[in-house]
């Protein structure tokens, strides 16, 4: 990387970021699914140039068009291909087109121009209509995305091979040090069905989805309605619920899909629904807790435990606001059990608190209560349980019944070192 970069020099096209060498990797590993087709779907990928080197294109081609349902970044600044998404699906897709190494936002009518000409070709290259094709990016903000790129990859697949769900992942990956993919198998009767799917995420994680991308699929046929309803059944206690730097992306996107032929029969069952929707409740928390296991520079997780709110709103608030304090997340870092940077957190996220009912540990470590330190604290076990890699944090707010579990990541050197240098 040139030295002495500044910010005067605003050029995004060399996309830096996405080749610094790590310091560390993160500190938690998940199971690789490394030979996982479908035979509704397949998987293409390729260096199409928006990265200097590996995969950074993915093309998933449905037998046919098949149901899909969606969420997106609540970010008034959001991409162009969020944009298009939302303008042109009409619920099915044939052609799933992801890129990543460029994120397509802040982009202008450039920007959804250049959607409009690659996947115009691609309806015509895979014998669909302009609202069967859904798109994606990734990377950088505020580059023009080259449509080219993407287009000369079309003629490639007639000759080119199916690839797996971790190749898959992997073509989608910008900062993230490791792939993330997750499965689900369930018995419906007699037959098998599978609920699997990857994600990318490292940075610029934060609900109202949080840079994020998620992509399922359930081998089942379902109907709009209920695909619908299983997503946002479970997004809540998965993609938002964790936090890597409280920074919503422009990008975040969820998407599930029904693989099935049409005529094949509907789940309408409320017992095999009920099933489905467990499966798939497990499969999405995965894809969100490897998000956040591999924020940017993460050395430790925590999962923050709020009870005893009035409400749910005040007990999220209470969650992020220590989810997201570079206070809390710097001194878990740094393996300090500094509590007073937890009682400020939670003194911030709400005015109607009584701090004499509240009750703080870490793990099961009490460290204060009734309005003050706890008068026993067992410095030794507490220096001892902070060297732990998942650092638990619970509060007991004590003026209700409703609780939050959040996840977030700590705040060290190498996250700083890593975004140091974006200039996007």
């Amino acid at each position: 990387m040139p030295k002495n970069r500044s910010t005067k020099d605003l050029g995004l096209s060399s996309n830096e970021r996405l080749y610094l060498k790590r310091n560390s990797i993160s500190p938690f590993n998940f199971p690789l699914i490394k030979n996982l087709t479908s035979n509704y779907v397949k998987f293409y990928t390729f260096h199409a140039g928006f990265k200097k080197k590996h995969d950074d294109l993915l093309l998933a081609i449905f037998n046919s068009k098949v149901r899909v349902v969606a969420a997106y970044s609540k970010t008034s600044t959001p991409s162009a291909p969020i944009i298009w998404d939302k303008k042109n699906n009409k619920g099915f897709c044939k052609v799933l087109i992801v890129n990543s190494g460029n994120a397509n936002a802040h982009t202008g009518d450039k920007g959804i121009e250049a959607i409009n000409i690659y996947a115009k070709i691609a309806a015509k290259k895979f014998n669909c209509t302009l609202n069967e094709i859904l798109v994606s990016s990734t990377g950088v903000i505020g580059e023009l995305l080259d449509q080219e790129k993407i287009i000369k990859t079309y003629p490639l697949i007639d000759k080119s091979r199916q690839k797996n769900l971790l190749s898959a992942a992997k073509a989608i990956m910008t900062t993230d040090t490791f792939a993330k993919t997750a499965i689900k198998k369930i018995k419906l009767g007699t037959k098998e069905v599978r609920i699997f799917g990857f994600a990318k995420g490292s940075g610029m994680i934060f609900p109202n989805m949080g840079t994020m991308l998620a992509y399922i699929f359930i081998e089942a046929n379902i109907s709009k309605s209920i695909l619908k309803n299983l997503l946002n059944s479970h997004l809540d206690q998965s993609f938002n619920s964790i936090s890597v730097d409280g920074d919503t992306s422009t990008s975040d996107t969820v998407m599930l899909f029904s693989l099935a032929d049409h005529e094949q029969k509907k789940i309408i069952n409320k017992t095999e629904i009920k099933k489905i929707s467990l499966a798939l409740k497990d499969v999405m928390f995965q894809l969100a807790l490897q998000i956040v296991c591999d924020g940017e520079g993460i050395s430790k997780l925590m999962i923050i435990n709020i009870s005893g709110a009035n409400n749910y709103v005040q007990a999220s608030s209470v969650a992020f606001s220590i989810a997201n304090s570079t206070l809390v997340k710097t001194a878990v870092a740094g393996e300090d059990a500094n509590w007073g940077r937890l009682i400020m957190a939670i003194g911030k996220a709400d005015n109607r608190l009584d701090q004499k009912k509240i009750k703080l540990k870490f793990g099961n470590l009490l460290v204060a209560t009734k309005g003050q330190m706890y008068n026993a604290i067992n410095i030794k076990k507490l220096n001892t349980y902070m060297k732990n890699k998942i650092i638990q944090i619970n509060v007991e707010l004590g003026i209700g019944t409703f609780k939050r579990t959040v996840y977030a990541s700590d705040l060290t050197h190498e996250y700083i070192r890593i975004n140091s240098d974006y200039r996007s």
